[in-house]
């Protein structure tokens, strides 16, 4: 509920402070007064974009500032999502600097307007003639008649299952939309796989076959040199290893004689094993070259065919085919499989399907059991406040289609008079005939649902007499679970508050300012006898006054 509200620099307002309580508050004042500059301050905390010449004095920042009690309202949940201190006792303010610059705060902590405008929505609902339109909209209707039938918990329940639908469809769709391109490219993908799979590829194999090519295409010049490499080595008479023999023989006749040549044996044995080793390992390559033309046009070919397979995919190393490889691979997979995850999404789109019709059933019946009951509401209440002849007809039809709130259409008709024809309300009911429905409605959602506070602004206008006095008792009573504000121009409907202000205008030093009082319950009586008959106050009227207050409840 709104506790406190401070108004300074704004429009005929300079500097303004006002507690309020619970219960039903009204707001009176002469045309002109400042009730709407009120409301246009109360508006700016509740997150409407600001106006450069909302400012009183321009030199000055136009600040306006309400504390809220919000305990009972649930928000906890709102604070922590939009990194915000919750307290039970939240300070709202708005600054217009005179740049122009507009800035908010919630407890302290600066917030965007959308923000603040999410906070609102949930804090104040200011209602006036001109939002009774609301009325004609679909989904307000829907509200209401959910509101009766208690659907809430089943509606979030659809709305989480509705948003998975959609995601599952959305899935499918991408899918069977991947398959009509990947179909395309699928035989072309696979003939590419099957190419690079066909050569067997391998990290290093391109090193391989290079360094094979080059021994068989060079065989020829390798013998030769190999060859010659052993007759070195082994020829009898002159080769290295006989050479070797001959000196390991000195060096063994000499190791005795000292440990000089004893070391120098043991090197030479060392040297001749070495390369006794060299000479078998020669031999073994000599074995086993020869011309192959069969072989190296083999390992010719396979080069040929890598080189060109590089070239086609724009690689250089074989690592890089590889990956070409497998990307093809994952292609062609995915447009194997595809098929079998088509289905697997379409098994879960109709599981998910049949979950929502379940949902939409239960909805479809719960509301089917409370229009009778909000039918009769809205016309007891529409005949209190002198319209004995309104009718509602609520058609409810199921459909095949998935809304936001469950696959019904509403049809939301109204007539005003005997034997009239039924049709929607924005057709037929005029602005005054609007506010008395609208205001059936609060009060009947008072009783099933926690209402923010709501302002009532001039929604009497238009009527007077007994019906006043019927809408006065309407919103008394609504004020006795929630805030309930009614700005008005009858006297019957402000008798009905528990507390009464006044706003008025004042002029100091030849400026005027627009002010706001709580009135004593004699200067109740003087204002509610003025709204009567006028400024001549007769003692008719005040007694009228004093007896419009006596009947309060």
């Amino acid at each position: 509920m709104l506790v406190t509200l401070t108004i300074k620099n704004f429009a005929l307002i300079d500097n303004l402070q006002v507690s309020f309580k619970d219960g039903l508050t009204a707001i009176t004042g002469e045309t002109g007064a400042g009730k709407s500059i009120l409301l246009g301050g109360i508006s700016l905390i509740l997150g409407k974009r600001a106006d450069l010449s909302s400012i009183k004095n321009s030199d000055e920042k136009c600040v306006i500032e309400a504390s809220f009690a919000i305990n009972n309202y649930n928000l906890e949940g709102f604070f922590k999502a939009n990194d915000l201190d919750f307290e039970k006792q939240t300070i709202i303010r708005r600054e217009i600097l005179p740049s122009g610059k507009s800035r908010a705060f919630i407890n302290d902590t600066p917030v965007t307007l959308d923000v603040l405008s999410s906070l609102g929505v949930q804090l104040i609902d200011i209602h006036s003639q001109h939002q009774t339109l609301q009325l004609t909209d679909n989904n307000f209707q829907f509200q209401v008649v959910d509101a009766v039938a208690g659907n809430g918990v089943v509606l979030n329940d659809y709305s989480e299952k509705l948003s998975k639908y959609h995601h599952t469809k959305k899935e499918l769709k991408k899918l069977i939309d991947f398959q009509q391109e990947a179909d395309k490219e699928y035989d072309y993908n696979s003939f590419l796989l099957q190419e690079l799979q066909s050569v067997n590829l391998k990290e290093g194999m391109l090193e391989e076959l290079e360094a094979a090519y080059e021994k068989l295409n060079n065989v020829e010049e390798i013998t030769e040199n190999v060859s010659h490499a052993l007759q070195v080595l082994g020829e009898e008479q002159i080769g290295t290893l006989s050479g070797l023999n001959e000196l390991k023989n000195i060096f063994n006749k000499l190791s005795h004689f000292g440990e000089s040549y004893k070391e120098l044996s043991t090197r030479v044995q060392s040297v001749l094993i070495e390369l006794d080793d060299i000479y078998v390992e020669i031999q073994r390559i000599e074995e086993n070259l020869e011309a192959d033309p069969q072989q190296l046009e083999e390992v010719n070919t396979k080069l040929q065919l890598l080189y060109s397979l590089q070239k086609k995919h724009n690689v250089l190393e074989i690592n890089e085919l590889l990956q070409v490889q497998e990307e093809l691979a994952e292609k062609v997979s995915k447009t194997e499989n595809l098929e079998a995850e088509i289905k697997e999404r379409q098994l879960k789109l109709l599981k998910q399907e049949e979950e929502l019709d379940a949902l939409a059933t239960k909805i479809h019946q719960q509301r089917e059991k409370s229009i009778p009951a909000l039918k009769t509401h809205l016309e007891n209440v529409l005949s209190e406040v002198g319209m004995p002849n309104a009718q509602f007809k609520l058609d409810l039809v199921a459909t095949n289609k998935y809304f936001v709130n469950g696959k019904d259409e509403l049809h939301f008709l109204f007539s005003a008079n005997k034997g009239g024809s039924f049709n929607e309300l924005k057709k037929v009911a005029s602005g005054g005939e609007l506010s008395r429905i609208m205001l059936a409605i609060k009060s009947l959602l008072a009783q099933y649902m926690q209402l923010p506070t709501i302002m009532f602004d001039e929604i009497d206008t238009g009527v007077s007499g007994e019906v006043s006095t019927k809408m006065g008792g309407i919103m008394h009573e609504m004020s006795k679970t929630m805030q309930v504000f009614t700005i008005t121009h009858l006297p019957q409907v402000a008798a009905k508050g528990d507390v009464q202000f006044k706003v008025f205008k004042e002029d100091k030093g030849g400026i005027t300012a627009s002010q706001i009082k709580q009135l004593t319950e004699d200067e109740r009586v003087q204002e509610i006898a003025e709204m009567l008959g006028g400024k001549d106050v007769s003692s008719s009227a005040m007694a009228h006054a004093k007896e419009l207050l006596l009947k309060k409840v």
